[in-house]
């Protein structure tokens, strides 16, 4: 599209082009294939979407179109929006990680993710599960909001678990495809979405993700576009922190709060920037929470640390589980959430 654009000028000019002109600048199928004229089935299907005032396609011709976009190497032509279209003028920080994240990891993207958004940094993430659902949700409870970049059309929802936070973001904040209505889940459209999630954004915080993680894609993207690349560190034991770690050893800036980001992207008296740095609630001095440490325990070595018994451990343990101070894994492991 960008091709054509730049040999013809303009949208009517490609379509009014024959096809020995159109295949100078692409592909002779996609030359016929415009030259076929628009699906009007396709067509119809998106001129009744756009009748929602929600519902938006914005052009690389848009004032509104993001700016920063513009700069990527690949900026998409199209962009299908559901929400609030002012957002895509919002400075805004991507928070991006594993699906499959520890409590602590999205007890941080969550507590960030507000903590940015009181900032006046919007949230931008893929609304996957794990860390980017907590971020979403940090996002919106905080003033600047969130938005979602999908790897599907806006009219399906993906994955269907969020079916309840795509609907809040329609609202409160908003969700960008660069696909056409219709498009399903297709594994090959996630990567290539990832950057317009780091190219509408300031900067980029991966909060866990393995060494083959998706989010690591996002992380290399930030950096070929000249954005700031944050990570937070983790245990040497976890999967989930080799991913930061590594992108740490690469020049990734290593952040413990909010303000740490917040400070690097020029916003250091942001209002509420603290909230990723919860004070410890009283359980803190509980005895136990001094022999669990900060990684994943079980209960015998807790035991065995702790010179308690089993019930008194486990009953402990339940305590703070409740309190929030904790939170269970699998494989009858704990974790500290603060």
């Amino acid at each position: 599209m960008r091709r054509l654009l730049v040999a013809f000028g303009s949208p009517a000019k490609i379509f009014s082009a024959d096809i020995a002109a159109l295949g100078r600048v692409v592909k002779k199928q996609v030359a016929h294939n415009i030259a076929q004229g628009a699906d009007q089935g396709k067509l119809a299907a998106t001129l009744n979407w756009l009748k929602d005032p929600a519902n938006s396609v914005i052009t690389l011709a848009d004032s509104d179109y993001p700016h920063l976009l513009l700069n990527i190497p690949d900026p998409p032509p199209l962009l299908y929006l559901k929400g609030r279209r002012e957002l895509l003028s919002a400075a805004a920080l991507a928070i991006v990680g594993s699906r499959n994240a520890t409590p602590q990891g999205l007890a941080n993207a969550e507590a960030f993710a507000e903590a940015a958004s009181n900032a006046g940094l919007c949230v931008v993430s893929g609304m996957a599960l794990g860390v980017d659902t907590a971020a979403h949700r940090g996002g919106l409870r905080g003033t600047a909001a969130s938005i979602a970049v999908v790897g599907t059309g806006l009219d399906i929802v993906y994955p269907a678990k969020n079916r309840d936070l795509a609907h809040e973001l329609a609202k409160k904040g908003a969700l960008i495809s660069e696909f056409p209505l219709g498009t399903p889940a297709l594994g090959s459209n996630f990567p290539r979405r990832n950057r317009i999630i780091s190219g509408i954004s300031r900067g980029c915080l991966v909060v866990e993700a393995a060494l083959q993680s998706g989010s690591l894609i996002t992380a290399r993207q930030a950096l070929e576009q000249g954005r700031e690349v944050f990570a937070i560190p983790g245990s040497i034991h976890s999967p989930l922190s080799k991913g930061c770690h590594a992108l740490i050893k690469q020049g990734a800036k290593l952040v413990e709060t909010a303000q740490d980001i917040l400070e690097e992207l020029g916003y250091p008296s942001a209002a509420n920037a603290n909230a990723a740095n919860k004070s410890e609630s009283s359980a803190e001095d509980s005895l136990l929470l001094k022999h669990l440490g900060h990684d994943a325990t079980d209960i015998d070595t807790l035991c065995l640390r702790s010179g308690l018994t089993t019930e008194a451990v486990s009953a402990m343990l339940l305590t703070l589980e409740l309190d929030g101070v904790i939170a269970s894994l699998p494989g009858g492991r704990y974790q500290r959430v603060r």
